[in-house]
């Protein structure tokens, strides 16, 4: 930490105000006087007092404010020894505030996430071999001085390690004199990967693709290219080119991935092509290990990140390269008081710092797909499988021709391959998006239907944990003997299937069979990494799980991919209802025969002639995508046009309902601009909050951000019981 605390008898005189970012909604940097000999620049990590508190803010760019008087300002009180934030990284949080209409203060906190990072790690104990013998040589003594004997420095655990000793035998040592003290720097969280670490083996199509790659990042500059690959075509491997190639440029790169925290597969991967892992970036880790990557990414020790969404903010010394894997997944959308999309934000970093950015997906956003037609971004098409292994022939189950038996969820035709699946001793995934036992629970007698009494959600029911829960704001009770209405006993009744139910099922058929269930509330990722460990070592026959399943795993023994219920995502109004719907089952069927073995996939539907089933059991992607994209534009909804969401909460419904119509009436007129509602939000009560929704459509070239900034200092002041949130391009219509 530089020298710049407070003197002795008050604050330092000051000759200089600098503009400083703090954590809270404001709309504008504050003003604070520079303590005379205190080393700032625009980027500086400092502390300021706010209020009664101290609190960490970022010296920011502006004019000085000649005209204040330093004297009148309160003064920084520290500047932290970290790297400051570079030019185009300011420049990048400013964009992003300017376009989420966010407060810069909380765009500016994403990239401080690490508090005690700030100042330098301590320095680590360590020990150097001091010329002296000890008084009794010994084989683990001896084993010690072979190692340490010339002179250089090791920390006690390291040396006991490499030496095969345990600490005591150094302890021993350094108690005789034999050792002196030293202290050493921390050491790296993770080794430095290597780019040439493993032999690339890349032919046919997935050379051809990553030599298009290598070409856009050794010209430099900014430029963004979109891998599209089926699954199993190698996009990986191509990409990993890319992180080799800028490693050799000395740059570092990001990897966002939608679910870093449960890709233990992707993380042995990389380990495999470049000689240690990356650096992880999820909300998983521990805050320590959080801490060390932030530091170690500031100041370029760690080469390669792979994380969440909010990896991006990250502040690394030299980025060169980010790669956005599963561009399209609906995860990369941040929806808590900063609103936006990783994926878009990513571009918008690379091209203000210069430099390249490769999208990933075997089943890409319709957004990435226009910016392609368009010629914004360069398309890299895999159309075959690595090593040219098929992919799952698929094929529909008319649930009207082909029911299960009564009370069940199967139909006979998925009953009977997975039956051949497991005689086989191969494996059968069966997919279903819906967490629990059942999604509704109600009383048979009088009707009483169970819901949360903070949200206008039903209860969803976990029968393993003997619970049933809203999963909007995750209250739960004990699942009731007796209905709370009528108190009637065991008349209690499962509306529709969950995952748990559908194991339920499957054990009914096959007792014998090894059956898992995986979702996200079974267990933590610890858990989750195990079992999907597990699945990819055979030691389960069938598999049963939600969407988590969908996230690039790869199960060598997975020949059948039964959906349950294909249906489910098309029955909302989400207008990516059917993109949607494709793309998750075109990732779940995908999760069969990636190692060549003859696959199929069988999707039960009530509507077999809905252009997404059709499009999914005939392969013809480009298909889909021409009729999306050609509806999109004839509504002008995204990317043709644009679209803010925003959600009024309060106490009451009337006082939300009254913000919104006054936020409508004061909203400015422009021709190429609308406003639809203000009308109930879908789920029109969360946390006992009531909420209504404004919906602004506009075209693509509207000032969007204007229109809205302009409506909001126009409209009704917000009061405490009062919340409104602004989603620009909104993913979620609920």
């Amino acid at each position: 930490m530089k020298d710049d605390s407070p003197g002795l008898f008050g604050p330092l005189p000051s000759s200089r105000v600098v503009p400083v970012l703090v954590p809270m909604p404001a709309p504008v940097a504050y003003s604070y006087a520079v303590p005379d000999g205190m080393p700032v620049e625009p980027g500086s990590v400092v502390q300021v007092p706010l209020g009664p508190r101290q609190v960490i803010g970022v010296v920011w760019d502006g004019p000085e404010a000649g005209s204040v008087d330093p004297k009148k300002l309160r003064s920084i009180t520290k500047v932290f020894d970290c790297p400051p934030l570079d030019g185009p990284m300011r420049t990048f949080l400013d964009w992003v505030a300017a376009y989420t209409l966010s407060p810069p203060g909380y765009v500016a906190r994403m990239a401080l996430r690490a508090p005690a990072a700030l100042d330098p790690e301590p320095m680590v104990e360590g020990f150097r071999f001091s010329g002296m013998e000890p008084e009794r040589m010994t084989p683990a003594r001896r084993k010690v001085l072979d190692l340490a004997g010339d002179g250089l420095s090791w920390t006690k655990s390291g040396l006991a390690h490499a030496s095969g000793v345990s600490t005591s035998v150094i302890d021993g040592l350094a108690a005789q004199g034999v050792f002196e003290t030293v202290f050493l720097p921390p050491p790296p969280l993770v080794a430095r990967p290597d780019p040439d670490f493993a032999e690339h083996r890349l032919a046919g199509p997935q050379k051809e693709a990553a030599d298009e790659i290598l070409d856009g990042i050794r010209k430099g500059g900014f430029s963004v290219a979109l891998i599209d690959g089926v699954t199993g075509s190698g996009k990986t491997e191509v990409y990993f080119e890319a992180i080799a190639e800028t490693l050799r440029q000395g740059r570092q790169v990001l990897i966002l991935l939608p679910e870093i925290a449960l890709t233990a597969n992707f993380l042995e991967r990389f380990q495999d092509r470049f000689g240690a892992k990356p650096g992880e970036w999820h909300s998983d880790l521990a805050t320590r290990t959080r801490e060390k990557v932030w530091r170690q990414a500031a100041t370029g020790e760690i080469r390669v990140v792979a994380g969440a969404r909010s990896a991006l903010f990250l502040p690394f010394e030299d980025l060169g390269l980010i790669i956005v894997d599963e561009e399209h997944d609906p995860a990369f959308k941040q929806e808590d008081r900063v609103f936006y999309n990783a994926r878009d934000m990513a571009v918008v970093r690379a091209r203000i710092a210069g430099f390249p950015v490769v999208l990933v997906s075997a089943t890409p956003s319709v957004e990435s797909q226009v910016n392609c037609q368009a010629g914004r971004y360069k398309r890299i098409h895999l159309p075959t499988r690595f090593a040219d292994a098929a992919l799952p022939d698929l094929h529909l189950i008319d649930m009207r021709r082909h029911p299960p038996e009564r009370g069940g969820f199967l139909s006979p035709l998925l009953l009977r391959a997975v039956g051949r699946t497991i005689e086989r001793k191969e494996q059968a995934l069966l997919f279903l998006n819906r967490r629990g036992y059942a999604p509704l629970t109600l009383c048979r007698v009088c009707g009483h239907r169970f819901q949360c009494p903070q949200c206008s959600s039903w209860l969803v029911e976990h029968r393993f944990r003997g619970q049933i829960q809203c999963h909007q704001c995750g209250y739960s009770e004990p699942t009731p003997q007796a209905c709370p209405e009528c108190g009637t006993l065991d008349h209690l009744v499962a509306c529709g299937p969950g995952v748990e139910r559908i194991a339920e099922e499957v054990e009914k058929h096959f007792p014998d069979a090894r059956t898992l269930v995986l979702s996200s509330d079974l267990g933590g990722v610890k858990r989750l990494r195990l079992e999907l460990e597990a699945i990819a070592n055979g030691e389960a026959d069938i598999v049963i799980g939600t969407q988590l399943v969908a996230k690039g795993h790869n199960f060598p023994l997975m020949t059948l991919v039964g959906i349950v219920d294909a249906d489910i995502g098309l029955a909302n109004g989400d207008p990516r209802a059917a993109e949607r719907t494709f793309q998750l089952l075109s990732q779940v069927t995908g999760r069969a025969g990636r190692t060549g073995r003859k696959s199929h996939g069988l999707l039960q539907t009530f509507q077999p002639m809905h252009p997404v089933m059709q499009a999914l059991v005939s392969g013809d992607a480009s298909a889909f995508y021409e009729r999306e994209i050609a509806e999109r534009e004839r509504a002008a909804l995204p990317p043709f046009g644009r679209l803010v969401s925003i959600i009024v909460s309060a106490d009451s419904r009337a006082e939300a309902e009254t913000h919104a119509r006054q936020l409508r009436q004061t909203a400015p007129v422009e021709r190429d601009i609308a406003i639809l509602g203000p009308a109930e939000a879908p789920l029109a009560l969360i946390r006992g909050r009531h909420r209504f929704r404004l919906l602004v459509h506009g075209r693509r070239s509207s000032d969007m951000q204007g229109f809205v900034r302009a409506m909001l200092a126009n409209g009704p002041k917000e009061r405490r019981s009062i919340q409104v949130q602004v989603d620009v391009d909104p993913q979620s219509f609920l």
